[in-house]
């Protein structure tokens, strides 16, 4: 990935090179300003793709930096204080890349805010920004000129200056004494994927973050052929902070594909990582790898237009990591040379900067059978045979990083016993901005509640969903990827069409209701269907469900692609997911 040729005039436009003879240095640095300096006396940057993975743009950190500068200047024209957030729609390309740095040299904050999604339309990205808006309270929102109507209509709606990138970009940038960045201090606001109607924005200082991202080069062992190439999104902390920041700070050419464009054209992604010379460092949440198997399944042998031999890191987070569907990978990869070894689980939150565990290198996808009863918290009965799930190893915990697992009460836990995932390190958040009862909720003593559920075996982390997600039926405990997963072995369904989660019934009652996305039209043949999703459930988890099909492209996502079950089950509550009208 050296040259590339520009298609309307022919002149060559070469990448940042992977390998520089300035010294690597990995995230030893007190401030992220101060990490970029040192990248910026480099050759290696930035490279931004188009949707066919064509490189449009090269961008030297050396670039960056003096683009960033002269944004911090014009920051503090326009009256900008230190500590003063600045939100910014998290647009992967040069003119984001530029801002953020320039809000951080100006000693304010960047809050990045996510794009628009396809569920919801424009009404609904207008509320998600204007909620997120009050809640950080910024001075200003920087946004991409395609954006202009929806974003300054939040902007306009939160009471906040709106303005888009062109247009600050011709702004006046005086020269201006930068404040000094402070270690402790703040770096920026990050809200996490979840909930949008009580967003948490995620305070992180420079020493935090630095820590974090020291603990990305040490976990993967970062070595001097790496190159990152990604598509995941700047809004969400794997892509913000795994894909954007660490290369920065571990002074890591990168290779950029737009979500978006990603989500059109998927293997574009895999001939971006097949034209790379050297090794690849690339992370992927399950659906990621699962969309590129299904696309690939219909056309002619990978080999013939891959080459993933030199994928030396295959990283996998932000969800629940499905071993099936890492099988599918690399059953239609394997011939081109993807080695199923370079996959690498790992296990982070917002709430920890973002690596909370890493799965050493070479060690791909381990598994352990954990019987049912053991997740349920209930006796086997003796109605059903026993059933197990493999749950994943999520590696050990990154460095610095402590893991506890404990019980309700607090409790700690012995190895091999499923309880609250709890964790303690430099790269733990100061708290959730201006909401310190939230803070409170899950910070103890420095010791973070992740709200997720796990256990560890010697030494290594398994996680096995999130506790908020549970339902709980009769005092027993179901997980709703269990019923999820159940269905989606039923022809004509697949990941990310099913959403399950507890409902009272009219009598008092707490039940599962799933929703499915239906591609039928047929009445006959919708009734067959959620009759055969109604036994295939009751086979499974020895329950009665809600069983509602739902027209596609219905299910809500969060900002990095995840199933929202909470917004699934508020929209579904409020009548604002409307099921088809199935006859008894």
């Amino acid at each position: 990935m050296t040259i590339e040729h520009h298609q309307d005039d022919a002149r060559a436009i070469i990448a940042t090179p992977t390998e520089d003879a300035l010294p690597r240095r990995f995230a030893d640095f007190a401030t992220l300003g101060e990490a970029l300096d040192y990248a910026a006396a480099g050759s290696r940057g930035l490279n931004f793709h188009d949707a066919r993975g064509t490189l449009t743009r090269p961008y030297p950190f050396r670039e960056l930096r003096e683009d960033a500068l002269a944004c911090a200047r014009r920051l503090i024209a326009s009256g900008v204080q230190p500590e003063e957030r600045i939100a910014l729609v998290a647009e992967t390309g040069p003119e984001f890349a530029a801002l953020f740095f320039g809000v951080v040299y100006a000693g304010a904050w960047p809050v990045p805010l996510p794009l628009p999604t396809s569920f919801g339309g424009r009404d609904s990205y207008i509320e998600q920004l204007r909620v997120q808006l009050a809640s950080c309270d910024p001075k200003m929102l920087i946004f991409p000129p395609e954006l202009a109507q929806m974003a300054g209509a939040a902007a306009e709606a939160a009471g906040v200056e709106g303005i888009d990138w062109d247009s600050f970009a011709k702004r006046e940038a005086p020269e201006a004494t930068l404040p000094e960045a402070k270690s402790d201090a703040i770096a920026y606001l990050q809200y996490s994927s979840g909930s949008t109607r009580f967003p948490h924005g995620v305070a992180i200082t420079h020493h935090a973050l630095l820590n974090n991202l020291a603990a990305h080069s040490h976990g993967m062992k970062i070595q001097e052929s790496d190159r990152c190439i990604s598509w995941l999104p700047w809004y969400h902390d794997m892509g913000l902070v795994g894909c954007f920041l660490s290369p920065i700070a571990n002074q890591v050419s990168t290779d950029y594909l737009k979500t978006e464009d990603f989500a059109r054209r998927p293997l574009a992604w895999l001939d971006m990582i097949s034209r790379n010379p050297g090794t690849s460092v690339s992370y992927s949440p399950t659906f990621g790898y699962d969309i590129c198997a299904r696309r690939i399944s219909s056309q002619t042998k990978a080999s013939d237009r891959f080459d993933l031999s030199r994928w030396r890191i295959a990283g996998n987070g932000a969800d629940m990591i499905r071993p099936d569907v890492m099988q599918s990978f690399v059953d239609a990869f394997a011939d081109a040379g993807f080695p199923a070894t370079a996959f690498l689980p790992s296990y982070g939150l917002a709430e920890a900067t973002l690596a909370v565990s890493i799965m050493p290198p070479g060690e791909g996808i381990r598994v352990e059978l954990v019987e049912e009863t053991q997740l349920s918290g209930g006796a086997q009965g003796t109605d059903r045979p026993q059933r197990f799930r493999a749950i994943v190893n999520c590696g050990k915990p990154a460095r610095d990083m402590v893991i506890e697992i404990r019980e309700e009460d607090g409790t700690p836990l012995p190895d091999g016993a499923i309880g609250k995932v709890w964790c303690k390190g430099p790269s733990v958040m100061v708290g959730y901005f201006r909401d310190q009862a939230a803070t409170d909720a899950c910070l103890v003593d420095g010791w973070l509640d992740t709200g997720d559920m796990g256990y560890m075996s010697k030494g290594y982390i398994y996680i096995v969903g999130r506790a908020k997600d549970m339902i709980i039926v009769n005092g027993r405990n179901h997980w709703p990827q269990d019923i999820e997963w159940a269905v989606e072995q039923l022809p004509g369904f697949k990941a990310g069409d099913i959403a399950a989660f507890a409902i009272t019934t009219p009598g008092g009652e707490e039940t599962p209701a799933v929703l499915v996305q239906c591609r039928s039209s047929d009445d006959e043949e919708r009734l067959r269907l959620r009759d055969e999703i109604r036994e295939r459930v009751r086979a499974v988890t020895g329950m009665n469900c809600v069983i509602e099909l739902i027209p596609p492209r219905t299910l809500p996502r969060t900002s990095s692609g995840k199933l929202s079950r909470a917004k699934a089950r508020n929209l579904y509550l409020a009548g604002e997911i409307k099921p088809y009208d199935v006859a008894a």
